[in-house]
């Protein structure tokens, strides 16, 4: 009897230590889900502990094939163990934004230490947009009020994961001929975001902004110096801007090419001197931001809403245009970017995590297909050859298959298929 007393103690007492130990990792996680619900946007932007990323997990070549949630959370592994924890997507009426929010929700709860926010982008365009009518940019189409409805509708759903609303991607530029609205409209639904807040409809702590080029905020051409556009700066947040010098070694070369005695230089030479100017470039369209800002007596911080290089291209960018699409320049320029933006306490979006075959889809060799810094099968581009060496990605996948170097990890192989940029004699500025 005397044992049998002693075993039910004994077992009583594993038990409580096991109950215990249970409440201790309930409470742990409720703290830990506690900390993520209360970190802000401010906390967040500028922080080099919480690197952003510009996300799609399109796979396909349409978007009419969503990517799953199993397939979201495979790709959300991948970029949390590089450190990612910003993402930044759009399209709030397609089911992958409040898929990848189900995705990153269900991967916190599997592992409440798993850290991932979003920067959550409204699309906005203009009345008649993507349409055979005539467009009308100084009217809005009626689909931007149910973009925001929803916009609003995730945030309040998943306040622990969205720390930020974008008003519009790319809305306000007047290049964006297919749908760009005048910044009153950009304007009038920041401030609607913006009195939610005030009247507790959303969280005080979620910033709103809009993502735009940066000519949009008046870096650029004084066309876009309006009342409106100060009105706009005024009531965001911060500015998202948009800086892409790789467009630009076709549409504005001024900063691409060979100059004077770099004909001297090694091919690498060449390539590496070209391209630190298109970080200088980079650096100049935020400055220019900046002094207008400056110039209007307002203070915002700046971050970097998009930005990224292509590495491949059969069009403007690839051999027979600027030369300037390929593993190598794609990899500096990401270096160059996080560098900077990093010395600068500065967030950077960069465009993108993975391949999208559907961002033109009819032509396979072009340029937007291949912004990635992995293949959309999952291989790892040049510049993150280095963490595939440290074994950041070990046991991850994406479609099942580990996470591989580009070109099989040959360097000698990706170096062929670098072009040299032109000699800046050469260069003719297209218009």
């Amino acid at each position: 009897m005397r044992t049998l007393k002693h075993i039910l103690i004994m077992l009583l007492v594993v038990f409580g230590i096991v109950a215990c130990k249970e409440q201790q990792k309930d409470q742990e996680n409720t703290q830990e889900q506690t900390m993520q619900n209360n970190v802000t946007a401010k906390d967040i932007l500028g922080n080099p502990n919480y690197l952003a990323l510009s996300y799609g997990g399109y796979r396909k070549k349409s978007r009419d094939l969503q990517p799953t949630i199993a397939e979201l959370k495979e790709d959300m592994k991948i970029l949390y163990a590089m450190d990612i924890r910003v993402l930044r997507t759009y399209n709030v009426h397609l089911a992958h934004a409040s898929n990848l929010l189900k995705a990153i929700d269900q991967l916190k709860k599997e592992d409440p230490t798993f850290e991932m926010y979003v920067m959550l982008g409204a699309w906005i365009d203009c009345k008649n947009a993507w349409t055979d009518q005539p467009v009308n940019h100084y009217e809005e189409s009626d689909r931007n009020a149910i973009e925001i409805d929803i916009a609003v509708a995730l945030a309040n759903q998943y306040p622990g994961i969205v720390k930020i609303i974008a008003v519009g991607n790319e809305s306000m530029v007047k290049w964006a001929t297919s749908y760009y609205v005048q910044p009153n409209i950009i304007l009038k639904w920041v401030n609607h975001l913006q009195q939610l807040k005030q009247e507790g409809q959303l969280s005080k702590n979620l910033w709103v902004t809009s993502s735009d080029n940066f000519a949009s905020w008046g870096g650029g051409d004084p066309l876009y110096h309006t009342e409106d556009l100060e009105k706009l700066i005024n009531a965001v947040d911060y500015l998202s801007v948009h800086t892409y010098p790789m467009h630009d070694t076709h549409y504005n070369p001024v900063f691409w090419g060979v100059f004077g005695d770099e004909v001297k230089l090694t091919g690498i030479e060449k390539v590496n001197v070209a391209m630190k100017r298109t970080q200088d470039y980079a650096i100049s369209q935020r400055d220019s931001v900046a002094s207008y800002i400056k110039s209007l007596g307002i203070e915002k911080p700046i971050h970097i809403g998009e930005t990224g290089w292509a590495s491949a291209s059969n069009g403007h960018y690839g051999a027979k245009g600027s030369k300037a699409t390929d593993e190598y320049k794609a990899a500096i320029f990401y270096k160059n970017m996080r560098d900077w933006t990093k010395s600068e306490g500065m967030s950077c979006f960069y465009f993108e995590a993975f391949d999208e075959p559907w961002k033109d889809a009819q032509n396979a060799g072009g340029s937007e297909n291949y912004f990635g810094l992995f293949t959309a099968e999952g291989k790892a581009k040049y510049a993150l050859w280095d963490q595939v060496d440290k074994g950041v990605f070990e046991g991850l996948t994406r479609g099942g298959k580990p996470i591989t170097k580009t070109y099989n990890g040959a360097i000698e192989n990706l170096l062929l298929e670098v072009q040299l940029p032109p000699i800046k004699s050469e260069i003719i500025v297209k218009q």
